[in-house]
């Protein structure tokens, strides 16, 4: 499964990069790849200052070795060893009016001392962070979401679409990261699901990024912005990056596993405000996103 998970994400990688250059026109994805020290890897790909995509990173690893003391605790296990390997990515768009995406797919191993799988699992899902509100973009994303989901079970999307909505949610500002989508994690075999039943359902999701992601960016990269709306854009991934820094399990595993700092701040963009107690103007559209944020929203 390890094998096989981690070659369906290299192909993925090369699928969405090949999309993302050529809806941009201008950037190419410059490639880093990496060796960790205690095993393992990845292939970092970074695309910056393009005619679209202002900043974006599409990222693979796998890594290996024995699990750290921190990681051990938070697990609950003794001396085990792990692998881990999946694709993340962040894209930052130069226009406030195309929202930021993230997007995660990702599998998980632990073995004993003599090689034995002691637990497996997949998480992942993808997510949507708007600066300015086009309920149209919205729906479509959590569309395409519930599509991939439909078809392996009716419960997925509202359980993981749920899961999404609790999980990036920034709760020392009391609001959404975003619009949400979908957030799923500890996926293991049961007498429902088979690894390889969660395995087809992980990879669903991830083939249906490009088409929930891609016609938003299509439709909003010619919009016409002020340096109002860019300085409100670079106030909101403010608030990203806390997120980020704060709560995400992601980049503090990486940060807790001696992870490539590189690759695992990647997802933070490049022009970014704090404002002190900033409040928009009230009936404006800046206003109009921030109340969606305090609630999460049915969208489909």
């Amino acid at each position: 499964m390890r094998a096989e998970f981690y070659k369906y994400i290299e192909d993925l990688q090369d699928r969405i990069c090949e999309k993302l250059e050529e809806i941009d026109g201008t950037a190419k994805f410059q490639q880093d790849l990496w060796e960790r020290e205690e095993g393992g890897g990845g292939r970092t790909r970074v695309i910056e200052n393009g005619a679209v995509f202002e900043k974006g990173g599409v990222n693979i690893s796998a890594v290996h070795g024995p699990l750290a003391p921190a990681m051990q605790q938070y697990f609950k296990v003794g001396d085990v060893d792990f692998f881990a390997c999946g694709l993340s990515l962040v894209i930052h768009p130069k226009n406030p009016m195309v929202p930021t995406v993230h997007a995660n797919w990702r599998y998980f191993e632990m073995y004993d001392k003599n090689g034995n799988v002691l637990d497996q699992w997949f998480g992942g899902g993808q997510d949507l962070t708007p600066y300015y509100l086009f309920e149209e973009d919205a729906e479509h994303f959590h569309k395409v979401s519930k599509e991939a989901c439909d078809k392996h079970s009716p419960e997925f999307y509202p359980e993981y679409k749920k899961k999404c909505d609790e999980y990036f949610w920034n709760s020392h500002r009391n609001e959404a990261r975003g619009i949400g989508g979908l957030f799923f994690d500890y996926l293991k075999a049961s007498e429902e699901k088979s690894i390889e039943d969660w395995y087809s359902f992980v990879t669903e999701v991830g083939d249906s990024f490009l088409e929930a992601y891609v016609p938003i960016v299509e439709k909003r990269k010619k919009l016409s912005y002020s340096e109002a709306n860019r300085n409100w854009q670079e106030i909101r991934r403010g608030r990203y990056v806390e997120f980020n820094l704060v709560h995400d399990k992601g980049t503090l595993f990486g940060l807790k596993t001696n992870g490539r700092i590189e690759s695992i701040l990647m997802s933070l963009p490049p022009h970014v405000q704090w404002v002190y107690d900033h409040h928009p103007e009230p009936g404006s559209e800046e206003e109009k996103i921030l109340k969606v944020l305090e609630k999460p929203k049915s969208w489909v």
